[in-house]
């Protein structure tokens, strides 16, 4: 048995090195897999399940595929991709969690969040986050027309890509005291999540026992995954996109 797990994999139509790279994931890493975890930003963005582009059907009917052949999927919004809905995940034989979601990876509770909640000291984004994470101004921006929300999506891109660029790297980071705080309320010695774009396994304490935070990485140069089989120590691996 075997569980993994991905995220910020930002699918998009200018990087197709990345999507092969994740057709060949699912072909060869994700065959066979018990269950597979996406854990955000699978898109590099999505205004709604009503934009039908030939990769979104890509992405859904390769999903589709290992779903039939017997592996459980199951996706979770970042913050690139919020707007990912029912309609396309029943395209692609998935499931939407919940961020954070509470499993029982083979004996360990462990809970799993995109991340980018957890980056606190980010005060304006956490702003944006909680408006645009509000239903009702979801139900607004999926009811305006698909143009509308096509030009709204390369805006906030740019938007987001200027005000990071002159952001301290440790603001983009998670808050240290609220991974303990968050891991204390669920009662988990795993975290595992993405978002950071800085993979690494950590150690910390939680309730006065050793915990662990596990963070994937963005697949930009690399394929990364968290690889978990029972009575093992999760193992976070990578290859390179181009060898993949």
């Amino acid at each position: 048995m075997t569980t993994l797990f991905i995220s910020d994999l930002h699918l998009e139509e200018t990087r197709p090195d990345i999507t092969g790279a994740f057709l060949r994931f699912l072909e060869s890493k994700a065959q066979g897999a018990e269950q597979l975890y996406i854990l955000g930003d699978f898109f590099e963005a999505w205004i709604g399940d009503d934009e039908r582009t030939p990769l979104q059907d890509q992405a859904a009917e390769a999903l589709r595929a290992l779903s039939d052949s017997g592996t459980r999927i199951f996706l979770m919004h970042g913050n690139r991709d919020f707007l990912l809905g029912e309609e396309f995940c029943a395209r692609a034989g998935a499931a939407l969690l919940d961020d954070p979601t509470l499993i029982d990876l083979y004996g360990t509770p462990t809970l799993l969040m995109h991340g980018d909640s957890l980056c606190t000291a980010d005060v304006e984004y956490q702003k944006f986050r909680a408006k645009m994470r509000n239903p009702q101004m979801q139900k607004m921006l999926l009811a305006r027309p698909l143009e509308d929300r096509q030009q709204m999506a390369r805006q906030l891109r740019e938007m987001s890509m200027a005000t990071n660029q002159g952001k301290a790297e440790d603001i983009m980071d998670v808050t240290p005291d609220d991974v303990v705080r968050t891991m204390e309320v669920y009662k988990v010695p795993q975290l595992i999540h993405g978002h950071t774009h800085r993979p690494a396994v950590h150690s910390l304490e939680v309730n006065g026992e050793t915990a662990k935070r596990i963070v994937l990485g963005d697949w930009d140069k690399n394929v990364w995954w968290l690889e978990a089989t029972p009575g093992q120590e999760p193992e976070l691996k990578k290859a390179a996109i181009s060898s993949f």
